[in-house]
Protein backbone atom coordinates (compact mmCIF):
# COMPACT_ATOMS: atom_id res chain seq x y z
CA UNK A 1 0.00 0.00 0.00
CA UNK A 2 1.30 3.57 -0.78
CA UNK A 3 3.30 5.38 1.65
CA UNK A 4 1.28 8.69 1.38
CA UNK A 5 -1.84 6.68 1.38
CA UNK A 6 -1.05 4.66 4.77
CA UNK A 7 -0.03 8.05 6.97
CA UNK A 8 -3.23 9.82 5.72
CA UNK A 9 -5.58 6.81 6.73
CA UNK A 10 -3.51 6.67 10.00
CA UNK A 11 -4.01 10.47 10.73
CA UNK A 12 -7.79 9.96 9.52
CA UNK A 13 -8.53 7.31 12.02
CA UNK A 14 -6.93 9.51 14.94
CA UNK A 15 -9.60 12.39 13.71
CA UNK A 16 -12.23 10.19 13.72
CA UNK A 17 -12.50 8.28 16.71
CA UNK A 18 -11.81 11.93 18.39
CA UNK A 19 -14.41 13.88 17.18
CA UNK A 20 -16.76 10.40 17.65
CA UNK A 21 -16.40 10.68 21.66
CA UNK A 22 -17.16 14.77 21.41
CA UNK A 23 -20.23 13.26 19.98
CA UNK A 24 -21.32 10.48 22.55
CA UNK A 25 -20.91 13.05 24.99
CA UNK A 26 -23.69 15.35 23.07
CA UNK A 27 -27.70 15.02 23.09
CA UNK A 28 -29.65 16.17 20.16
CA UNK A 29 -30.20 13.90 17.68
CA UNK A 30 -30.82 15.30 14.59
CA UNK A 31 -30.37 19.02 15.84
CA UNK A 32 -26.84 18.08 16.86
CA UNK A 33 -26.17 16.31 13.55
CA UNK A 34 -27.53 19.36 11.52
CA UNK A 35 -25.38 22.09 13.57
CA UNK A 36 -21.84 20.48 12.67
CA UNK A 37 -22.55 19.08 9.16
CA UNK A 38 -23.70 23.16 8.70
CA UNK A 39 -20.48 24.29 10.85
CA UNK A 40 -18.90 21.83 8.52
CA UNK A 41 -19.92 23.35 5.20
CA UNK A 42 -19.17 26.94 6.45
CA UNK A 43 -15.88 25.70 6.37
CA UNK A 44 -15.01 24.85 3.43
CA UNK A 45 -17.24 27.27 1.07
CA UNK A 46 -14.48 29.01 0.82
CA UNK A 47 -12.38 26.40 -0.70
CA UNK A 48 -15.27 24.87 -2.66
CA UNK A 49 -15.09 28.66 -4.38
CA UNK A 50 -11.64 28.65 -5.01
CA UNK A 51 -11.51 25.30 -6.74
CA UNK A 52 -14.82 26.01 -8.60
CA UNK A 53 -13.23 29.37 -9.88
CA UNK A 54 -9.72 28.56 -10.34
CA UNK A 55 -9.45 24.93 -10.36
CA UNK A 56 -7.78 22.94 -13.48
CA UNK A 57 -11.29 21.51 -14.34
CA UNK A 58 -14.51 22.97 -15.12
CA UNK A 59 -16.86 22.09 -12.82
CA UNK A 60 -18.90 19.08 -14.16
CA UNK A 61 -22.82 18.45 -13.65
CA UNK A 62 -21.99 14.45 -12.33
CA UNK A 63 -20.12 16.45 -9.48
CA UNK A 64 -23.40 17.86 -8.51
CA UNK A 65 -24.96 14.62 -8.69
CA UNK A 66 -22.21 12.54 -6.88
CA UNK A 67 -22.42 15.25 -3.76
CA UNK A 68 -26.00 14.75 -3.77
CA UNK A 69 -26.32 10.89 -3.13
CA UNK A 70 -23.48 11.37 -0.81
CA UNK A 71 -25.17 13.88 1.05
CA UNK A 72 -28.24 11.73 1.50
CA UNK A 73 -26.30 8.71 2.49
CA UNK A 74 -24.28 10.70 5.27
CA UNK A 75 -27.09 12.39 6.45
CA UNK A 76 -28.74 8.77 7.35
CA UNK A 77 -25.32 7.88 9.22
CA UNK A 78 -25.03 10.52 11.14
CA UNK A 79 -28.89 10.59 12.41
CA UNK A 80 -28.77 6.80 12.92
CA UNK A 81 -25.23 7.10 14.49
CA UNK A 82 -26.41 9.95 17.05
CA UNK A 83 -29.26 8.01 17.75
CA UNK A 84 -27.06 4.73 18.36
CA UNK A 85 -25.16 7.01 20.81
CA UNK A 86 -28.37 7.54 23.00
CA UNK A 87 -29.17 4.43 22.93
CA UNK A 88 -26.48 2.35 23.24
CA UNK A 89 -22.88 2.26 25.17
CA UNK A 90 -19.98 3.67 22.64
CA UNK A 91 -17.97 0.62 22.99
CA UNK A 92 -20.76 -1.16 21.22
CA UNK A 93 -22.24 1.18 18.60
CA UNK A 94 -18.68 2.24 17.42
CA UNK A 95 -17.17 -1.35 17.10
CA UNK A 96 -20.12 -2.98 15.13
CA UNK A 97 -20.51 0.58 13.26
CA UNK A 98 -16.77 0.19 12.00
CA UNK A 99 -16.44 -3.65 11.60
CA UNK A 100 -19.86 -4.00 9.75
CA UNK A 101 -18.69 -1.08 7.13
CA UNK A 102 -15.39 -2.64 6.09
CA UNK A 103 -16.77 -5.92 5.86
CA UNK A 104 -19.07 -4.70 3.46
CA UNK A 105 -16.70 -2.42 1.79
CA UNK A 106 -14.21 -5.15 0.77
CA UNK A 107 -16.84 -7.86 -0.70
CA UNK A 108 -18.50 -5.16 -2.69
CA UNK A 109 -15.27 -3.60 -3.65
CA UNK A 110 -14.13 -7.50 -5.11
CA UNK A 111 -17.61 -8.30 -6.26
CA UNK A 112 -18.78 -5.13 -7.97
CA UNK A 113 -15.61 -3.07 -8.10
CA UNK A 114 -13.51 -6.00 -9.48
CA UNK A 115 -10.36 -5.12 -7.12
CA UNK A 116 -8.60 -7.61 -6.27
CA UNK A 117 -6.58 -7.20 -2.62
CA UNK A 118 -3.56 -9.91 -2.31
CA UNK A 119 -3.16 -12.44 0.19
CA UNK A 120 -1.34 -10.21 2.31
CA UNK A 121 -4.08 -7.59 2.11
CA UNK A 122 -7.36 -10.37 2.51
CA UNK A 123 -5.36 -11.69 5.44
CA UNK A 124 -4.82 -7.91 6.64
CA UNK A 125 -8.45 -7.40 6.06
CA UNK A 126 -9.73 -11.02 8.26
CA UNK A 127 -7.53 -9.47 11.16
CA UNK A 128 -9.27 -6.19 11.49
CA UNK A 129 -12.41 -7.46 11.03
CA UNK A 130 -12.11 -10.27 13.62
CA UNK A 131 -10.02 -7.73 16.21
CA UNK A 132 -13.69 -5.54 16.06
CA UNK A 133 -15.90 -8.53 16.91
CA UNK A 134 -13.24 -8.76 19.59
CA UNK A 135 -13.99 -5.68 20.79
CA UNK A 136 -17.62 -5.62 20.60
CA UNK A 137 -18.36 -8.92 22.15
CA UNK A 138 -19.32 -9.74 25.46
CA UNK A 139 -21.22 -7.75 28.38
CA UNK A 140 -21.83 -3.66 27.84
CA UNK A 141 -20.48 -3.43 31.22
CA UNK A 142 -22.86 -0.80 32.06
CA UNK A 143 -25.45 -0.27 34.31
CA UNK A 144 -27.57 0.12 30.97
CA UNK A 145 -27.91 -4.16 30.56
CA UNK A 146 -29.48 -6.07 27.98
CA UNK A 147 -31.89 -3.67 26.35
CA UNK A 148 -29.11 -1.11 25.85
CA UNK A 149 -26.81 -3.89 24.46
CA UNK A 150 -29.24 -4.86 22.03
CA UNK A 151 -30.14 -1.67 20.49
CA UNK A 152 -26.64 -0.41 20.26
CA UNK A 153 -25.72 -3.81 18.34
CA UNK A 154 -28.88 -2.98 16.12
CA UNK A 155 -27.82 0.65 15.39
CA UNK A 156 -24.49 -0.33 15.11
CA UNK A 157 -24.69 -2.67 12.27
CA UNK A 158 -27.17 -0.36 10.44
CA UNK A 159 -24.74 2.16 10.79
CA UNK A 160 -21.96 -0.14 9.38
CA UNK A 161 -24.05 -0.83 6.19
CA UNK A 162 -24.73 2.74 5.39
CA UNK A 163 -20.60 3.40 5.76
CA UNK A 164 -20.03 0.29 3.94
CA UNK A 165 -22.64 2.70 0.63
CA UNK A 166 -21.16 5.92 1.13
CA UNK A 167 -17.68 3.95 1.46
CA UNK A 168 -18.12 2.64 -1.80
CA UNK A 169 -19.86 5.26 -3.81
CA UNK A 170 -17.43 7.96 -2.67
CA UNK A 171 -14.32 5.89 -3.97
CA UNK A 172 -16.28 5.87 -7.00
CA UNK A 173 -16.80 9.76 -7.32
CA UNK A 174 -13.49 10.58 -6.78
CA UNK A 175 -11.77 7.94 -8.65
CA UNK A 176 -14.09 6.69 -11.72
CA UNK A 177 -15.87 10.31 -12.08
CA UNK A 178 -12.78 12.54 -10.81
CA UNK A 179 -14.57 14.42 -8.51
CA UNK A 180 -12.10 17.02 -6.67
CA UNK A 181 -12.11 15.82 -3.03
CA UNK A 182 -12.09 19.66 -1.70
CA UNK A 183 -15.56 20.19 -3.89
CA UNK A 184 -17.08 16.88 -3.30
CA UNK A 185 -17.06 17.16 0.77
CA UNK A 186 -17.82 20.45 0.80
CA UNK A 187 -20.65 20.50 -1.38
CA UNK A 188 -22.17 17.47 0.05
CA UNK A 189 -21.96 19.30 3.33
CA UNK A 190 -23.70 21.99 2.65
CA UNK A 191 -26.24 19.67 0.69
CA UNK A 192 -26.72 17.66 4.08
CA UNK A 193 -27.05 20.75 6.08
CA UNK A 194 -29.99 21.69 3.39
CA UNK A 195 -31.93 18.08 4.09
CA UNK A 196 -32.34 18.34 7.50
CA UNK A 197 -33.17 21.69 8.10
CA UNK A 198 -36.75 20.94 7.94
CA UNK A 199 -35.90 18.70 10.92
CA UNK A 200 -35.00 21.20 13.10
CA UNK A 201 -36.66 24.56 11.18
CA UNK A 202 -39.91 23.08 13.85
CA UNK A 203 -37.54 23.38 16.99
CA UNK A 204 -35.32 26.60 17.12
CA UNK A 205 -35.39 27.10 20.37
CA UNK A 206 -33.76 23.63 20.93
CA UNK A 207 -30.98 24.53 18.15
CA UNK A 208 -30.33 27.24 19.86
CA UNK A 209 -30.13 26.22 23.45
CA UNK A 210 -28.19 23.21 21.96
CA UNK A 211 -25.58 25.73 20.40
CA UNK A 212 -25.25 27.69 23.00
CA UNK A 213 -25.08 24.73 25.71
CA UNK A 214 -22.57 22.52 23.17
CA UNK A 215 -20.65 25.20 20.88
CA UNK A 216 -17.26 24.13 21.51
CA UNK A 217 -18.49 20.29 20.58
CA UNK A 218 -20.24 21.14 17.67
CA UNK A 219 -17.24 23.25 16.61
CA UNK A 220 -14.59 20.40 17.06
CA UNK A 221 -16.97 17.78 14.89
CA UNK A 222 -17.87 19.88 12.23
CA UNK A 223 -13.77 20.69 11.55
CA UNK A 224 -12.85 17.36 12.31
CA UNK A 225 -15.37 15.22 10.81
CA UNK A 226 -14.27 16.80 7.14
CA UNK A 227 -10.94 17.01 7.66
CA UNK A 228 -10.97 12.99 8.83
CA UNK A 229 -12.70 11.63 6.32
CA UNK A 230 -11.14 14.39 3.60
CA UNK A 231 -7.40 12.28 4.50
CA UNK A 232 -9.74 9.21 3.47
CA UNK A 233 -10.74 10.44 -0.14
CA UNK A 234 -6.99 11.67 -1.05
CA UNK A 235 -6.01 8.18 0.30
CA UNK A 236 -8.71 6.14 -2.11
CA UNK A 237 -7.28 7.94 -5.01
CA UNK A 238 -3.55 6.16 -4.23
CA UNK A 239 -5.03 2.77 -2.81
CA UNK A 240 -7.55 0.32 -3.41
CA UNK A 241 -10.74 0.64 -1.16
CA UNK A 242 -10.93 -2.97 -0.06
CA UNK A 243 -6.98 -1.54 1.54
CA UNK A 244 -8.33 1.74 2.86
CA UNK A 245 -11.73 1.12 4.45
CA UNK A 246 -10.20 -1.52 6.90
CA UNK A 247 -6.65 0.39 7.92
CA UNK A 248 -9.50 3.43 9.27
CA UNK A 249 -10.35 0.95 11.84
CA UNK A 250 -7.33 1.91 13.99
CA UNK A 251 -10.08 4.30 15.20
CA UNK A 252 -12.11 1.60 16.95
CA UNK A 253 -8.46 0.84 18.93
CA UNK A 254 -8.81 4.38 19.79
CA UNK A 255 -12.69 5.05 20.53
CA UNK A 256 -12.53 1.50 21.84
CA UNK A 257 -9.64 2.45 24.65
CA UNK A 258 -10.96 6.32 25.08
CA UNK A 259 -14.57 4.65 25.95
CA UNK A 260 -12.99 2.82 28.95
CA UNK A 261 -10.88 5.39 29.80
CA UNK A 262 -12.95 8.46 29.64
CA UNK A 263 -16.08 7.14 29.72
CA UNK A 264 -15.56 4.43 32.02
CA UNK A 265 -16.95 1.61 30.22
CA UNK A 266 -15.48 -1.91 31.37
CA UNK A 267 -13.98 -4.81 29.92
CA UNK A 268 -10.52 -3.43 29.58
CA UNK A 269 -8.79 -6.67 28.77
CA UNK A 270 -11.01 -7.67 25.62
CA UNK A 271 -10.95 -4.07 24.43
CA UNK A 272 -7.35 -4.32 24.03
CA UNK A 273 -6.76 -8.31 23.29
CA UNK A 274 -8.62 -6.87 20.10
CA UNK A 275 -7.01 -3.80 19.55
CA UNK A 276 -3.80 -6.05 19.23
CA UNK A 277 -5.15 -8.51 16.42
CA UNK A 278 -6.66 -4.74 15.18
CA UNK A 279 -2.87 -3.08 15.05
CA UNK A 280 -1.87 -6.72 13.65
CA UNK A 281 -4.25 -6.36 10.83
CA UNK A 282 -3.57 -2.73 9.88
CA UNK A 283 0.65 -3.64 9.86
CA UNK A 284 -0.41 -6.62 7.40
CA UNK A 285 -2.41 -3.63 5.59
CA UNK A 286 0.43 -1.35 5.52
CA UNK A 287 2.75 -3.90 4.01
CA UNK A 288 0.34 -4.96 1.17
Amino acid sequence: MHGTAVLLVLLAAVGHACWNLVAKRVPGGARFVWLYYTVSAVALAPVVGWFLLFGDEPARPSWLLAAAVTAVLHVVYGVVLQRGYAAGDLSVVYPLARGTGPLLSVLAAVLLLGERPGPLGVAGAALVITGVLVISSGGSGTTSGGRARRAGIGYGLLTGAVIAGYTLWDAYAVTALAVPPFVYFGTGALLQSLLLAPAVAAAPRQVGALWRRHRSEVLLVGLLSPAAYLLVLFAMRMAPVSLVAPMRELSIVLGGLAAWWMLGEANPVRRITGSGVVLAGITALALA
